[in-house]
């Protein structure tokens, strides 16, 4: 094969004889001013602490034999040492015959190759065992500096794999490899003895402190690699992703075992929280997300682990909700029974039965969504409710079916709670399935509108005899419209409810209600407007009582202003004379509500007799062809005139 070119431009000179023990001197210090393949690390570091700079350690340390480096732990040198050794010897020898000549000055490399690589991997060993002292350690050989050499040394080795392959008799040190290895049984046994702290745990089982001690090891170790260790390495070693992925490869392995076990519901609960909460909240925390890729390493257990302890663990949610709403509710019945009456707070608008409920949904379902790492599995745990409102609905009926003496102010008490489920499903939907909002809000729907009805077809009941004088002669008459206001005031009071939300809602009904009630006994009065006077009157009558109806209603804590709105644009139609303007006045009527059908408008224009049968056909006609067109695609408001039956 001839003569070989030395890798650092060094040839043959004369034979290995010629250069002696001097030789490889000169060769080292040649080495040792290049820079070293973790340039920028500790050892530039090391230069602006105190300590003596690295060019200035390399060549104190050329003086030095190969066992004097090893003694004094500068492990790179050494390596250099080796390599300069190597490189001359593999330079100019021939092939095999050749090599063969030399066998003991190649065994000799090899036996101090094993020497340097056995002090190598002990203080790779070492890496965790870093205390604060050793870091602020000033000292030529600091435990970071010996790391740093001990790096430095493994990857200058690997280069040589590289360039001396094709020689069989060379075999690879392949210390990248065994250093990964170190470090892999390195994490095992910090993760196998992990340092314990119980202080503060409080009591738990031997299962949850074993985990809670091996992720307190891991986080602390991998805020060391990340604060200091990686210093040591070259910037491609990726180091501290690398010291992450063993930790989590070794955490997952321990998990997986203890998941293999049957596990009681806190241990379960336990597991799934390191697994999904307390474990992706150690690697996002800011000393550590910048340094690593925290996705790519994955979940700690797979999916047919995971699955089985979230439906565990779900399951026992679901059936702690299901107790302790119906622990709730029938505490509400046994009250009910024993004739209790409950006590509003005009001040609140939470009714204890929901607001405790809601309280309860809130916060297992956050407390769900943290533990599975998932708001829809979280959300399964609601599934409970839609069997609740049904049995709230059930109770409802009987307390309303019964009529007890304290039925009254149960059901006006049940119209708070009733809204409180309704303002939280709506609001807050992230807390329940589709299916369960769906469900809840239909059934809520229709307890409402029961409730409703229990409470306010009694006062219509009574309010009946005023109603009807409403539809004679007497419906001008200024003293008949002022006793059914004094009536209606004297009801109202009996209306009250202790969520303000719910009596604004409640009283707003009553006043729409009765608002129809009044436009219904108006289409269908027996007395006819004949002339211009009576009609004018009429107007002047109806808006008189309009405004009185509002007032009061408002006073009491209607927001439905609108109403008044209606009565004073049909006052407007009993005063118009000319048919254009009241077929404007009708179609604006229409416009506004469109469920004004023509058998209303009929029943209003017969009461204006100067109106011929031709002048009615035309402004109902008008009026057809305006909602024709303004009903498709039309968002009225509130139905009015639907709810209004003319004979």
């Amino acid at each position: 094969m001839g003569l070989r070119s030395d890798p650092d431009g060094l040839q043959n000179q004369g034979g290995r004889s010629a250069g002696g023990e001097g030789w490889f001197r000169g060769a080292l210090q040649r080495i040792l001013r290049q820079p070293t393949p973790n340039d920028g690390g500790v050892n530039n570091h090391s230069a602006t602490d105190g300590n003596q700079s690295p060019n200035n350690e390399n060549l104190d340390a050329v003086n030095l034999t190969f066992e004097q480096l090893l003694e004094e732990k500068h492990f790179y040198e050494a390596s250099l040492l080796l390599t300069s050794r190597e490189n001359h010897l593999f330079g100019e020898l021939t092939e095999e015959v050749s090599l063969q000549l030399h066998k003991d000055e190649i065994d000799k490399l090899a036996a101090d190759r094993r020497d340097l690589q056995t002090l190598v991997l002990q203080t790779v060993q070492q890496t965790l065992q870093l205390s604060l002292q050793d870091i602020n350690s000033e000292a030529a050989a600091s435990p970071l500096t010996t790391l740093t050499s001990a790096v430095n040394a493994i990857y200058q080795q690997e280069e040589q794999d590289q360039l001396w392959k094709h020689i069989k008799c060379r075999c690879p040190s392949n210390w990248k490899k065994l250093h990964d290895s170190t470090l892999r049984a390195l994490v095992a046994s910090r993760m196998d003895a992990p340092s314990a702290d119980p202080a503060g745990l409080g009591e738990q089982s031997s299962l949850q402190l074993d985990i809670h001690c091996m992720g307190r090891q891991l986080k602390e170790d991998l805020l060391l690699v990340v604060n200091t260790v990686r210093r040591c390495y070259p910037p491609e070693a990726d180091i501290c992703h690398f010291y992450a992925l063993l930790y989590h490869q070794t955490f997952s392995a321990r998990l997986k075992k203890i998941a293999d076990f049957v596990l009681d519901d806190k241990d379960c609960t336990f597991l799934l929280r390191w697994v999904n909460d307390y474990y992706p909240g150690i690697l996002e925390k800011p000393e550590l997300a910048s340094d690593i890729n925290s996705a790519a390493l994955g979940k700690l257990l797979p999916k047919e682990l995971l699955e089985p302890l979230e439906e565990q663990y779900l399951s026992k949610q679901k059936d702690e909700l299901a107790t302790y709403m119906g622990r709730v509710l029938e505490e509400e019945r046994k009250k009910w029974n024993k004739g209790h009456k409950p006590s509003g707070d005009d001040s609140c608008d939470l009714n204890p039965l929901a607001y405790d409920i809601i309280q309860f949904i809130n916060g297992m379902v956050t407390a769900g969504n943290v533990v599975t790492g998932s708001l829809d599995k979280a959300q399964r745990i609601t599934w409970p409710l839609t069997d609740l409102v049904q049995r709230f609905k059930a109770f409802q009926e009987d307390i309303i079916m019964q009529n007890r003496p304290n039925s009254k102010a149960y059901i006006k008490a049940n119209l708070g709670s009733i809204e409180q489920f309704r303002d939280v499903i709506q609001r807050k939907e992230d807390l329940f399935p589709k299916k369960v909002q769906r469900t809840c809000l239909t059934v809520l729907t229709e307890m409402k509108q029961s409730a409703h009805m229990y409470l306010l077809s009694p006062v219509h009941k009574l309010l009946k005899p005023q109603y009807r004088k409403l539809g004679t002669s007497d419906w001008l008459k200024k003293n008949v419209f002022d006793k059914l206001l004094d009536s209606i005031e004297q009801e109202l009071q009996e209306l009250q409810c202790p969520a303000k939300s719910s009596h604004q809602e409640l009283i707003g009904l009553f006043h729409q209600e009765v608002t129809q009630e009044y436009v219904k006994r108006l289409l269908r009065v027996e007395v006819k407007l004949k002339d211009k006077e009576q009609q004018q009157a009429a107007c002047t009558i109806m808006m008189d009582n309009a405004e009185s109806l509002h007032t009061l209603f408002t006073r009491m804590g209607s927001k439905e202003d609108w109403l008044k709105e209606i009565l004073i644009k049909i006052a407007e139609v009993l005063k118009l004379q000319d048919i254009p303007a009241i077929q404007v006045q009708m179609v604006s009527l229409g416009s506004a509500y469109p469920d004004l059908r023509e058998k209303h408008v009929s029943a209003l224009l017969k009461l204006k007799t100067n109106i011929s049968k031709g002048d009615r056909k035309t402004i109902k006609e008008t009026l057809s062809d305006i909602l024709k067109q303004t009903s498709a695609g039309t968002v009225s408001r509130q139905p009015f005139f639907s709810k209004i039956e003319v004979k």
